[in-house]
């Protein structure tokens, strides 16, 4: 089932609309509240359930995370920097999954474009694009050689 939009807590903000990743989040033009032009088309990645400052969206969860029957809500808190997910199964018992949102502004990280190419031999390595830099750190933790082998 793809997202649904619950009409009297949409304010037409137009969230959704922006980050939705196949376009097909509209904002009706007489009532001013998100719809879903295309429901065969969602993705269903959550995308405009997280971006929703009004917790007006919702789309059925995942069979992995919860079956049929359930029920899932989410809650952006952004004074926490959070969203939480609540899961309520048929039979009541309930699961609440806590998960940090994205606290910098946009734009504020710059794309891979942006970056310096890369030297040969950060090819050849196993870190990560501007990994240690990154990630405010001296250098990766490693394991010798010998640690390796040693079991």
């Amino acid at each position: 089932m793809p997202t649904f939009v619950y009409m009297t807590r949409c304010d037409g903000c137009g969230e959704c609309v922006d980050i939705c990743p196949s376009d097909i989040m509209h904002i009706d033009s007489t009532y001013r509240r998100a719809y879903n032009i295309e429901p065969n088309m969602c993705w269903e990645c959550y995308s405009c359930v997280k971006a929703c400052p009004q917790n007006a969206i919702d789309c059925r969860g995942y069979a992995d995370f919860a079956p049929m029957g359930h029920s899932v809500r989410v809650l952006r808190e952004e004074d926490k920097g959070t969203i939480s997910w609540r899961i309520k199964f048929r039979d009541g018992r309930e699961k609440n999954f806590v998960s940090p949102i994205r606290t910098t502004p946009w734009d504020s990280i710059p794309s891979p474009a942006d970056l310096a190419v890369p030297s040969p031999e950060a090819l050849n390595s196993q870190e990560l694009a501007n990994e240690p830099a990154d990630l405010h750190i001296e250098a990766l933790p490693a394991l010798s050689p010998r640690q390796a082998k040693e079991d």
